[in-house]
């Protein structure tokens, strides 16, 4: 809510960052319905890269692990710390610590969602499969312990999903009932779910009349329940025994046991942990005030009462005038007044109390298309109607992340500003009515812009560069970061001992490659960009068959306060120092300067043996063409600008452009590749035809290739964005080298120039994989070795024929298209 509410009312000049650890994130009011498969996936999440992307902020995808309240850093997993001056925490709940013996091992925890529902997917897809191949199945059974509104709303979506798969039915018309509705009715003895409750009620949070209602209700749908029985133990099956899921055919040992202190034991294939909600531990480890189950203890700012310059809210926030249950209710209202405390603490206004409802109305599922509901002391249900009125609520909440609303340049510059880094925060917000009912809240550690206006217009030349000050403080630091901070002994003079140039030793009988690449960042995390850029620079080393020796940095940082420049210098550095040291590869200097935008490039030096040296040129025919990884990163990237992708699309994306070509090149030479290019800004066409143009240049007898376009692999959602007509702003030029390519088979049939996968020869690519040409004979073994070495997307994509009479360089073969 309150990324939606920034991207509608930015502040200019504040500089926000969500990290997350996943693209994208459920609404929880509908994962019971997507349980139940009442929901896709999309329809039930929040894409935060898209919302992101909406609001202008950095999207820094990461596990936090930790707090540094001292120096205001946000410890991650998988990345350098994360400077702050504010800190926002909304990361939800997550089942109490599971010290029942084994079921941390064997249970399935209900959070994280994404782990959950991928397991569940996965149940869904075996039962689905047996199905489809009429096992001889035996019963499937399911053990859910915890009996609030999560489990017993978890255990009747199960059943419903299930039932449905075993079960399928037609499509109904409008109006019609579901079959679903009467499936209740009848034993399925094909399924046993069993809830585990340690009270003698189940939802202890609501009124009687709910809670026997909803016991009413499993008790009918045959769901078993356990109440006053504590779990005391899960215990594996003592044979050996791996469950491939779904329905063993033949009948084969339920692979769990659950014990409870009662004496009573249930077999179950799959056990579902849905218990009291806790906090995650390092919260306490930092040192912030927390409740008795650790979460954040906040006042009616939302601010925290131990350290003003955090806030919290959700299900990790406990207020303290306030104590409410852990609901989504509470999270969703709380967006607004967080949003708008938090504005006015940039601001440097008083923050505003907020006062949550003591009641509220909870809508609960039954998993067949009715839902009960439940509002303070009173009840009513199960009935359709106020499933459809559930059901109409949520996509209403759902849509204002889905229909993110077009905002021009002139929406985007809000009343409230603080413009570069040289303005102060200007104008106040006209919805602020004073500071009537301000909280005296503590206050906030000065962080304002201290400058009200420009001094000076920013430098050109020279006088545009990062202070020696900054660069210094980031280089010191990221060398105590790194653990493996690259040194070799060829380097005479680098960072170690900075001079006016570095100096590095040439060994004799190896000659030098030099390369250089510089682009504006495509992704808005510095971190990323950084590991992207190395490796889309270090390719053109590998490509050439030498060794990276060194490199040279140079780097335009975007307008800002000191500090902010020194963080985002460190995030991006670090990020190009990680890879250049996993290639052996030092930073031994290079240049910076402030701008408008993030941009970032390398230069870089590397070493090869005269016989060794790989060129574009030195196709043979007969030989195959191997392109190491999938195509697509121009247009998805362009899509994403203009809000037209999905989460997942990018994350794949990102995922493929971290990948160097280092082990792939080693591959592909060992496999016997005569010629080999990396594929980036002009598109796999047009490297491919300069691969063509140089192999005649060398000498070798005129070649041409012959394109197998289904096989090109395409990252997902390119075809997508393609076919949508979104291309990158370089394609037009690259499409130029079309008139060197036969889109038409033998037969004369229709040309493939306006499809999308056609498109895709001309997309660019940033940090693209490596297209060589190898023995026929060797192309198995080495897609094989590729394939080891996770290059999962390499591929046959063409073959190298003699040219003769007037044949274009390319031809497309359409035979597998």
């Amino acid at each position: 809510m309150v990324l939606r509410m920034l991207g509608m009312k930015p502040i200019l000049g504040i500089r926000v960052t969500l990290i997350t650890e996943a693209s994208d994130t459920p609404y929880s009011g509908m994962l019971p319905g997507h349980v139940a498969g009442f929901y896709t996936h999309e329809e039930c999440h929040i894409d935060l890269r898209r919302l992101a992307q909406f609001a202008r902020v950095q999207f820094y995808r990461d596990r936090v692990v930790g707090l540094d309240l001292v120096n205001k850093k946000v410890i991650c997993a998988n990345r350098p710390p994360v400077a702050y001056d504010l800190l926002s925490v909304d990361i939800g709940s997550t089942p109490a610590q599971i010290s029942v013996p084994g079921a941390a091992e064997y249970a399935i925890p209900a959070k994280p969602v994404a782990q959950f529902l991928q397991h569940w997917y996965d149940l869904c897809r075996d039962v689905t499969t047996c199905r489809d191949v009429t096992c001889n199945v035996s019963t499937l059974r399911l053990g859910i312990v915890g009996g609030g509104a999560g489990g017993v709303e978890l255990a009747m979506a199960m059943q419903g999903h299930l039932q449905s798969i075993r079960s399928p039915q037609p499509p109904l018309k409008r109006g019609a009932k579901s079959s679903r509705l009467f499936r209740e009715e009848r034993e399925d003895r094909d399924l046993e779910i069993h809830l585990f409750q340690r009270g003698a009620e189940l939802m202890p949070n609501y009124n009687s009349w709910v809670r026997h209602r909803c016991q009413e209700i499993l008790i009918h749908k045959r769901i078993q329940l356990h109440l006053q029985e504590t779990v005391c133990e899960i215990q594996s099956y003592p044979t050996p025994y791996t469950y491939t899921g779904g329905f063993p055919n033949p009948p084969l040992p339920t692979p769990y046991t659950i014990k409870c202190e009662s004496g009573l034991q249930v077999e179950c294939d799959r056990i579902f942990w849905v218990t009291q909600a806790s906090a995650p531990d390092w919260l306490q480890a930092a040192g912030i005030a927390t409740d008795e189950r650790g979460f954040i203890l906040v006042n009616d700012a939302l601010q925290s009462v131990s350290h003003p310059d955090v806030f919290a809210a959700g299900d990790i926030a406990s207020m303290v005038n306030y104590p409410r249950p852990k609901a989504g209710v509470f999270a969703v209202r709380q967006g607004k007044p967080l949003f708008k405390n938090l504005r006015r603490a940039l601001l440097g206004r008083s923050l505003q109390p907020y006062k949550p409802q003591k009641q509220y109305l909870s809508l609960i599922g039954t998993g067949d298309g009715k839902a009960i509901a439940a509002w303070g002391k009173l009840g009513f249900g199960a009935t359709g109607w106020l499933w459809r009125w559930k059901d109409a609520i949520d996509r209403k909440f759902m849509q204002r992340f889905s229909d993110l609303p077009q905002m021009d340049e002139k929406s985007q510059n809000s009343k409230f500003k603080i413009q570069n880094s040289k303005f102060k925060i200007q104008n106040w917000d006209k919805e602020d009515k004073g500071d009537k009912g301000a909280l005296n809240q503590q206050p906030i550690t000065n962080y304002q812009l201290p400058i009200t206006n420009y001094q000076t217009m920013p430098c050109a030349g020279c006088g545009s560069k990062v202070s020696s000050t900054v660069l210094a403080r980031v280089l010191n630091q990221i060398k105590q970061d790194s653990t493996n901070w690259c040194n070799r002994q060829d380097i005479i003079i680098g960072l170690d001992a900075p001079d006016d140039a570095a100096v590095v030793e040439v060994p004799g009988g190896l000659w030098m490659v030099h390369t250089i690449d510089h682009f504006r960042s495509l992704i808005n995390d510095p971190y990323i960009f950084g590991q992207i850029t190395a490796n889309h620079c270090l390719s053109d080393i590998f490509a050439m068959g030498a060794t990276p020796q060194s490199a040279l940095a140079i780097a335009t940082i975007p307008y800002a306060l000191e500090s902010k420049t020194e963080e985002t210098l460190y995030q991006l550095l670090s990020g190009a120092v990680k890879v250049l040291a996993d290639a052996q590869t030092p930073l031994v200097g290079g240049h910076t300067t402030e701008g408008s935008e993030l941009e970032f490039g390398l230069s870089c030096n590397g070493l090869v043996h005269p016989n060794k040296l790989l060129r574009k040129g030195g196709m043979q025919p007969g030989q195959v063409l191997i392109l190491t990884k999938a195509l697509g990163t121009g247009t998805l990237f362009a899509a994403e600008m203009q809000r037209e992708t999905k989460g997942d699309w990018i994350d794949r994306a990102v995922t493929s452009m971290l990948q160097s070509n280092q082990v792939a090149a080693a591959c592909l030479m060992a496999h016997g590749a005569t010629a080999c290019t990396d594929v980036t800004g002009f598109g796999l066409a047009g490297h491919l035809y300069e691969m063509v143009r140089a192999s005649r240049s060398v000498g070798i007898s005129a070649c041409a290739v012959d394109l197998n376009l289904a096989a090109i692999p395409a990252l997902e959602g390119a075809i997508a964005t393609l076919q949508k007509g979104i291309v990158s702003s370089l394609q037009a030029e690259n499409l130029r080298i079309a008139r060197f390519i036969t889109d038409l088979n033998i037969a004369g049939s229709e040309s493939l120039s306006p499809s999308a996968r056609y498109s895709l020869l001309f997309d660019p690519q940033t940090s693209g994989g490596l297209l060589a040409s190898i023995p026929a004979e060797q192309a198995s073994q080495c897609l094989d070795k590729l394939h080891s070495l996770g290059y999962a997307q390499s591929c046959i994509i063409g073959k190298v024929v003699d040219r003769k009479g007037d044949r274009q360089p390319i031809t497309i073969n359409l035979s597998n298209v």
